[in-house]
C-alpha cells in the first residue's frame, strides 16, 4: 500500500501540525497556492513532493513549479493543478480536458472546501480537493487528507484536521 498526502491553500504558512500529520506518508501533493518556496521544503523534510502553482504564488514558485502535473504513483493516473472548478462546474474548459482522458484522481485546491467525490459520468474518477492548510481564506478548519493507494486504486481518504480542536469529519471511502 502507498499512502498519499494531499495538502493545498497553505498560503506561505506551515501549520506546526503538518509534518507530524503527514508523517509516515509515501509522498505529497501540493495542490497550489504555497506561498513560499519555504513550505515545499519543510515538506520534503517528509517525504518528495509533487507540487503546482497557485494563483498566489509569485515568479519564483512559477518558475519551480507547473501549472499542471500528470503522473502515475503505485499504478494510480493522477492529474493535479490548483484551479480545475468541481464535477458539474469545471472551470477553464477542464471539462473538455478530463472527459478526453480521465485520470483516476484529479486532485486541485483554490477553494478551500474540503470534498471527495467519486465522479460517476468521468469513468468514476475520484475528485479530490484537500481544502486548506493556511491561515488565509474564509474556511474555518485546517485540513489536509491521506489516501491509501492499492493495486493503482485509491482505497480510502482520510481527513485530516491540523488543529487539535476542530470536530473530525470523515471523508467518503473512494
Amino acid at each position: 500500500m502507498t499512502t498519499l498526502g494531499i495538502v493545498s491553500d497553505t498560503h506561505g504558512y506551515f501549520h506546526p501540525n503538518l509534518a507530524d500529520d503527514l508523517s509516515g506518508v509515501d509522498r505529497i501533493l501540493h495542490a497550489g497556492d504555497v506561498g513560499d518556496p519555504a513550505i515545499l521544503d519543510g515538506l520534503e523534510a517528509v517525504a518528495p513532493v509533487t507540487a503546482v502553482w497557485g494563483n498566489i504564488d509569485d515568479a519564483s514558485l512559477r518558475r519551480r513549479l507547473a501549472e499542471h502535473e500528470r503522473f502515475t504513483v503505485a499504478g494510480l493516473d493522477v492529474w493535479m493543478t490548483h484551479i480545475a472548478g468541481r464535477p458539474g462546474r469545471w472551470q477553464d474548459g477542464m471539462g473538455t480536458k478530463l472527459e478526453a482522458t480521465p485520470p483516476d484522481v484529479l486532485v486541485c485546491g483554490h477553494s478551500h472546501i474540503l470534498q471527495v467525490e467519486r465522479v460517476a459520468a468521468l469513468d468514476d474518477m475520484l475528485y479530490v480537493n484537500p481544502g486548506a492548510a493556511g491561515k488565509q481564506g474564509f474556511h474555518q478548519t485546517k485540513t489536509c487528507l491521506r489516501l491509501a493507494v492499492e493495486d493503482g486504486r485509491a482505497t480510502e481518504a482520510a481527513v485530516v484536521h491540523l488543529d487539535p480542536d476542530a470536530s473530525p469529519a470523515q471523508a467518503p471511502d473512494p
